[in-house]
């Protein structure tokens, strides 16, 4: 390798379907850089598509224009630059690209090519094929091509074969390859560390709470009071411009959103806005249509950026269309509950709902970055409120027993919201999830499901009520005492362990049975609880008493209209029924997580059903 080659821009080249593109776009969300796709940046100037071109002007005006287009791309830096398949064969190209930056080629089997190719056009017939591939037999034309092709590819610093591994997986090789080159040139120093990355947010901003460590991204979480007006700023340090789309909702886009379109407009943002209902039913692919929809009419570019501000249901629907349109695009999370700033917003999981369970459909995506003021409390209605404790006590009592100590002695300051207390209670929870999100991504190593502690039980009232009757840190609440009772009937936790978490739970004002949840507005009816004697927890779900209404068909009402606690009805086969539906199981048993102590969460498959239809009795009843 030449000494005198620079490491500014990344060069992903590799034949056609091999995933150069989509590949390109994880590798610049994980380095925090910019990416240029050189076949998309043609189409764009030339303003028809490739095919075109190629039967219209030839394909020597294509070659033409695609060498136009990689020298517009090698004055970039900080930059992975995905070229077209038979880019690197031109000598020009191939000069301007190795003094660029250094080239990762993508290699795969012909076969594999042909399916990823020819399944992709099965699936939808619009998709473009390939002009230099239309052929009678494509697969040989891809033997023949490829073969031509194969001494330029070989030029590359580092070949990545693509066969059996995911995009994230590809991703993934490349990244370590580069950094293996970079540690290998002489003039060449390694990539800058988390510390350099974000030195020009730490000047002068004290309000980084703690920075996401990733495979799928780094970002920091920045955790203040009257941060909203600093928000246009934090993103140029970020490295973003361009267009800026609020998604937002109808509650939160009146109380913050001309402040955060005029912060952001000063700055120099092109600046739009789509709302959604406020409520769990927006979070649908109805919804996400609607926005892909509206992203088209606005003529969004994937360097644009999407401002998710609102809760946690703004967030996962926000950041899944970030995910999905155009392959990807920057997004960056605004919370404004408590629940959002500590635990929705952190991690990049993203989704919609499934008429028949919560955030069946998402993906792990991450932010560029996440940006919680902690004033914006001072606006939530008191439940939401008392609602968003339930994942702060969470953290402390799967992680952190010295953070629960915090919590207990200044409950009262933390209630009614005093700056220094909360504050510290937001970035500290928030640094709690990040630790174990940085760890664990994925929920590949088991480490991340500890964040469910609760969540098993507390997701099958939720759907057994029909996502009409709990808040999800009410149900959660319910579901962590149901998970440390099952804690402490196998043993593992003491019984004064479980009434500290119980009197903690209440001193924060979330309920800890569902006798507790409707005590204060009137008795719940035996017939609520319903018949089921010896109910299994393989149970059908359609066997119930009454089938959980699916989301699609239902208008959720806000707060203030929906049905009193008193005329809460769930029935254990209904909760059971839905655990059995919810995602955090492996095979057909489900994964309990659950205390050995306070700050010491452990999990576990094994668990007796008998022990948990005692535990569920006894939250329903009581």
């Amino acid at each position: 390798m030449k000494a005198h080659r620079r490491s500014e821009n990344l060069v992903i080249t590799g034949f056609s379907g091999t995933g150069k593109s989509v590949v390109a776009g994880e590798i610049a969300r994980m380095l925090g850089w910019d990416v240029v796709d050189t076949d998309d940046e043609i189409v764009r100037s030339a303003g028809k598509p490739i095919a075109e071109i190629f039967r219209n002007d030839g394909e020597a005006r294509f070659r033409e224009l695609e060498r136009e287009e990689v020298a517009k791309a090698c004055r970039r830096s900080r930059t992975v630059i995905a070229v077209g398949g038979g880019a690197i064969v031109d000598p020009h190209n191939y000069d301007m690209l190795s003094r660029s930056g250094l080239i990762v080629c993508l290699e795969a089997k012909p076969e594999t090519i042909y399916e990823r190719l020819y399944s992709e056009s099965a699936r939808r017939p619009q998709a473009e094929v390939r002009p230099l591939l239309a052929a009678d037999d494509p697969l040989e034309r891809i033997k023949q091509l490829k073969a031509s092709r194969q001494q330029h590819y070989s030029r590359a610093d580092r070949t990545v074969h693509t066969d059996c591994l995911s995009i994230h997986e590809v991703a993934d090789e490349v990244v370590r390859a580069w950094r293996m080159l970079c540690r290998n040139q002489p003039d060449v120093g390694p990539l800058p560390s988390t510390e350099e990355k974000l030195c020009s947010q730490r000047q002068g901003a004290g309000d980084i709470a703690c920075m996401v460590e990733t495979a799928g991204g780094s970002y920091p979480v920045f955790v203040g009071y009257g941060l909203l007006d600093d928000l246009a700023d934090r993103m140029k340090q970020a490295s973003l411009s361009g267009a800026a789309i609020i998604i937002s909702d109808e509650n939160v886009f009146p109380l913050y959103g001309e402040r955060v379109a005029a912060n952001l407009k000063g700055a120099g943002f092109h600046v739009d806005s789509f709302l959604v209902s406020a409520g769990e039913d927006a979070k649908s692919m109805d919804n996400a249509g609607r926005i892909y929809d509206f992203l088209v009419g606005q003529r969004v570019e994937r360097d644009d950026v999407i401002v998710a501000l609102g809760g946690g249901v703004v967030g996962d629907l926000a950041g899944f269309v970030a995910a999905t349109f155009m392959r990807g695009m920057n997004w960056v999370q605004v919370p404004t509950t408590l629940i959002a700033m500590v635990d929705a917003s952190i991690g990049g999981k993203v989704g919609v709902n499934h008429p028949r369970a919560k955030n069946l459909i998402g993906a792990f995506y991450q932010p560029a970055l996440v940006l919680a003021d902690c004033r914006a409390l001072s606006t939530l209605p008191e439940r939401e409120l008392v609602s968003g404790w339930a994942e702060v006590i969470k953290h402390g009592l799967i992680l952190d027993a010295d953070f629960l100590g915090f919590l207990e002695s200044d409950a009262d300051s933390l209630k009614a919201l005093e700056q220094e207390a909360i504050t510290r209670a937001v970035a500290r929870s928030a640094a709690i999830k990040v630790g174990v999100v940085s760890e664990d991504e994925r929920e590949r190593t088991g480490r991340r499901t500890i964040l469910n502690f609760g969540h098993t039980m507390g997701h099958g009232l939720e759907a057994a009520a029909g996502y009409d009757g709990f808040l999800h840190g009410e149900a959660v609440a319910i579901g962590m005492m149901g998970a440390a009772r099952l804690s402490e009937r196998l043993g593992l936790l003491t019984s004064a362990a479980v009434d500290r978490q119980k009197a903690l739970l209440q001193a924060f004002g979330l309920p800890t049975s569902l006798g507790d949840f409707v005590s204060s507005s009137g008795a719940l009816s035996a017939s609520s609880l319903g018949s089921d004697a010896s109910p299994s927890l393989d149970t059908d779900p359609s066997s119930s008493s009454r089938e959980v209404p699916p989301l699609s068909s239902r208008e959720v009402p806000p707060l203030s209209s929906r049905a009193k606690r008193s005329d809460l009805k769930i029935s254990l086969a209904e909760v059971i029924g839905a655990m059995e539906l919810d995602k955090k199981k492996k095979g057909s048993a489900i994964r309990w997580v659950l205390l050995e102590d306070i700050g010491k969460a452990t999990i576990r498959s094994n668990v007796p059903e008998e022990e948990v239809l005692a535990v569920l009795r006894a939250l329903l009843e009581h």
